[in-house]
């Protein structure tokens, strides 16, 4: 399901390694039988190995990305370095606040609690921080790294809160602009513009969603 942020994480990885391989979407809504057969918990996204014996199957975004940086070891995307790598997962963890926080803003949800932009703004200050603290482009350093393609499918979905919310809300750059200076560098990498949509297709999905009739095929007319 393109719509997926966890799938679209795996994407940015197998399009930013080269690593050939055949994508297949599914509804999310009512998933296909054969796929428990795949991920017996119905997750996405699932990544079944075909070049390995006994063809198993990888679910869980961040496992599979690690899986894969080890695997294809020559563009790293983790840190070499064992307590960075550890310290760049906890903050991909710590992005689970800010994803909760505007969740329900994110897919139009009415029933949407009246502090959730607030408690969004609260969560994300922390990666504003960070990038602060780093004193680099990205969070990686001066190139792209996996905290970076980590959070990136939310701040591609950011944008569509203009389109969908009633104060046309937007990420204020007087208190996040090292973020925004770094959604706009981000925008430009190779892998992320091959699996992009714009904040338009993401408003209309959410909209379709929220009538109870989500579109997943809209995707394909970008």
């Amino acid at each position: 399901m393109r719509f997926c942020p966890f799938s679209q994480r795996v994407h940015l990885i197998l399009d930013a390694k080269g690593i050939p391989h055949h994508k297949i979407y599914i509804d999310l809504i009512d998933k296909p039988e054969w796929y428990k057969d795949y991920s017996p918990l119905g997750k996405v996204p699932a990544l079944q190995l075909t070049s390995v014996k006994e063809q198993p199957t990888l679910v869980e975004s961040l496992i599979i990305t690690e899986y894969l940086d080890e695997q294809y070891p020559e563009l790293r995307l983790f840190p070499t370095d064992t307590l960075q790598k550890a310290q760049d997962k906890i903050l991909i963890e710590r992005f689970a606040p800010v994803v909760s926080a505007v969740y329900p803003v994110l897919t139009c949800n009415p029933s949407a609690p009246t502090d959730a932009l607030t408690n969004f703004e609260t969560a994300l200050d922390v990666f504003e921080q960070e990038l602060a603290r780093r004193g680099s482009p990205y969070f990686a350093g001066q190139t792209i790294g996996i905290v970076d393609y980590m959070i990136w499918p939310w701040f591609e979905r950011f944008p569509s809160l203009k389109l969908t919310t009633e104060q046309k809300y937007e990420l204020k750059p007087e208190r996040f602009g090292l973020l925004l200076k770094w959604r706009e560098l981000v925008s430009q990498n190779e892998a992320v513009g091959k699996t992009a949509l714009d904040a338009q297709l993401h408003a209309d999905f959410q909209s379709s969603k929220r009538l109870g009739k989500p579109q997943y095929d809209i995707a394909f007319r970008a």
